[in-house]
């Protein structure tokens, strides 16, 4: 697995307009559908526990190799990314 870049500013504001999309709309699926809510709640807190694990652990990984802190950054944030992409990708798709 290749090290991550430094997080540039384009990719930050594309995460960031993501992960509103994706909050924006599961919180309005929520709101139509509240009898499935708790468990999809559930859910969502997981994703996020094992996302920002995996963050974690990348981040120290990259401490270790002596990476800059930008790239610490990055891995930190490559998770959080993924999974925010993936979801924005399912809801776009009707999921």
């Amino acid at each position: 697995m290749t090290q991550p870049g430094p997080v540039d500013p384009f990719t930050a504001t594309i995460f960031a307009w993501q992960a509103g999309f994706v909050f924006t709309l599961r919180s309005m699926q929520l709101w139509a559908e509240p009898a499935q809510a708790q468990a999809q709640l559930t859910a969502y807190a997981l994703e996020k526990q094992r996302a920002f694990a995996l963050g974690l652990a990348a981040a120290g990984k990259a401490t270790l190799a002596g990476a800059a802190a930008p790239a610490v950054l990055a891995a930190a944030m490559a998770p959080a990314h993924r999974r925010v992409r993936a979801n924005a990708r399912k809801l776009i798709a009707g999921r």
